[in-house]
């Protein structure tokens, strides 16, 4: 198995991940909110080489959801422990939790349709797409926050749109696991 630009972009964001976390355990928000940043653009380069050089890989359709899911349960998780940020504004547990949940949900019910029905491919719907940016957005508030006060509001009220994304986006993927499970099996040609 070769290693090509954006799988080796995609590992470099996963090694970021202890750097963000040491980061806000020594409480340097503006050097997490940097690793964050620059995790997020390693994203963004690794689709963008992916693509326009094609080199799409089995690995790295693997890789990429996993390290941002890595990446963003980590910043839920560590802003969300209580008196550990203190400069921070914190992300409330319950908004973890239904983070978490949710991600795990679509895990189950992937795996679920994928034993049972031969489902191979279960992609994010729009609700699910606008609920990831709404997560980075919090995440980039809620660090800014330690920098600039004035940011607490504008953090606050992502945080609350997070929670009503993630409710309507895991409500929104049973729905369609729904739909895909009762739906009558194709005939084979």
């Amino acid at each position: 198995m070769k290693l090509n630009i954006p799988n080796l972009l995609t590992l470099l964001r996963m090694g970021m991940i202890p750097l963000f976390i040491i980061a806000l355990l020594n409480g340097e928000a503006g050097k997490a909110l940097f690793v964050f940043v620059v995790a997020g653009l390693t994203d963004a380069l690794d689709g963008f080489l992916a693509r326009v050089f094609e080199q799409a890989s089995a690995l790295g359709a693997y890789l990429d959801p996993i390290a941002d899911k890595l990446l963003l349960t980590s910043a839920y998780i560590m802003l969300s422990i209580p008196n550990a940020n203190p400069d921070l504004l914190p992300i409330p547990i319950w908004v973890t939790v239904l983070v978490l949940t949710r991600d795990f949900l679509i895990l189950v019910i992937a795996l679920v349709l994928s034993l049972a029905l031969g489902v191979s491919q279960f992609p994010p719907t729009r609700i699910s797409k606008v609920n990831t940016v709404a997560q980075v957005v919090a995440i980039v508030l809620v660090l800014l926050t330690g920098l600039y006060e004035q940011m607490v509001g504008p953090a606050t009220i992502c945080i609350y749109l997070v929670a009503g994304l993630t409710v309507l986006s895991g409500c929104d993927y049973i729905y369609r696991a729904n739909h895909m499970a009762s739906a009558p099996p194709e005939e084979p040609s």
